[in-house]
């Protein structure tokens, strides 16, 4: 079975195998309080800055309690502490780029609303904490980023952790992943100054598209709708944010726009 299947009577195991992942442990006592140290704080995390908001999808609650948000970032000598990992805050991830924060993570796939047996599209791989999300609530999730060093360390810390339903590829998000269309679902990461054209038209009827639009420092995040045909789409804002920019030929140039600022 694949680890996108989620079940509850897998989870401990699951959670075991993930534990022991990359960890490098001064002793098992000192590894023991750090992983306990995680667990608490993803709890609390799910719990106050998730539940207590209005994330309500169980799918997307168990997959945030389950992913271990501190494989997904750097600390000082590779041990970031429980308290800033999980905090209700983006984290700069280096390279101009952030990781987002985990009430917009989960905000934003509660608003995709996917079936089990869906095929996902993502924009913006960054160190894949959000792709891992996806993975466990999508059939398959096909994910696009521009800069191929995060890339590649995203595409080697999911397998290491075990996903075997991602697709990885470095290139313009702004135009999507052709090959992979239609999508029930896409789920941008940065901002754009327009919705792109080309991640409408690879949507699949009544597919859903959730991306952050607007100017360099503040956009809305829209979920767009499709209809039977491509010409008939439906716009609802969701609430404003802040991300980084989607550079792309559908998004802003390199020439007009450098990445900056800080995640959501």
């Amino acid at each position: 079975a694949r680890v996108g299947d989620i079940e509850s009577s897998r989870r401990p195991s699951l959670l075991q195998r993930w534990r022991g992942v990359g960890s490098h442990p001064a002793s098992e006592q000192s590894e023991a309080r750090l992983i306990e140290s995680f667990e608490r704080a993803r709890t609390l995390m799910v719990r106050d800055q998730l539940h207590r908001r209005g994330i309500r999808d169980p799918r997307v609650l168990d997959a945030m309690s389950q992913v271990p948000r501190e494989r997904f970032t750097r600390g000082e000598n590779g041990r970031p502490r429980a308290a800033d990992v999980y905090r209700d805050g983006a984290l700069p991830i280096g390279r101009g780029q952030t990781l987002s924060q985990p009430f917009i993570v989960a905000a934003m796939t509660q608003a995709l609303a996917v079936p089990d047996d869906a095929r996902v599209l993502e924009i913006g791989t960054g160190t894949g904490y959000n792709t891992a999300v996806l993975a466990l609530i999508a059939r398959e999730v096909w994910t696009v980023e521009r800069d191929a060093v995060l890339a590649e360390e995203a595409r080697a810390r999911l397998q290491n952790l075990g996903f075997s339903n991602i697709r990885f590829r470095v290139g313009d998000g702004s135009l999507g992943w052709k090959d992979g269309s239609p999508y029930d679902g896409i789920l941008v990461t940065a901002g754009a100054p327009d919705i792109p054209r080309s991640l409408v038209e690879q949507l699949s009827p009544g597919g859903r598209l959730i991306i952050p639009v607007g100017g360099s420092e503040h956009q809305r995040l829209l979920r767009v709708t499709t209809g039977p045909s491509p010409n008939q789409v439906e716009t609802e804002t969701l609430m404003e944010c802040r991300f980084v920019p989607l550079i792309g030929r559908e998004g802003w140039l390199g020439s007009e726009m450098s990445p900056r600022g800080e995640g959501p």
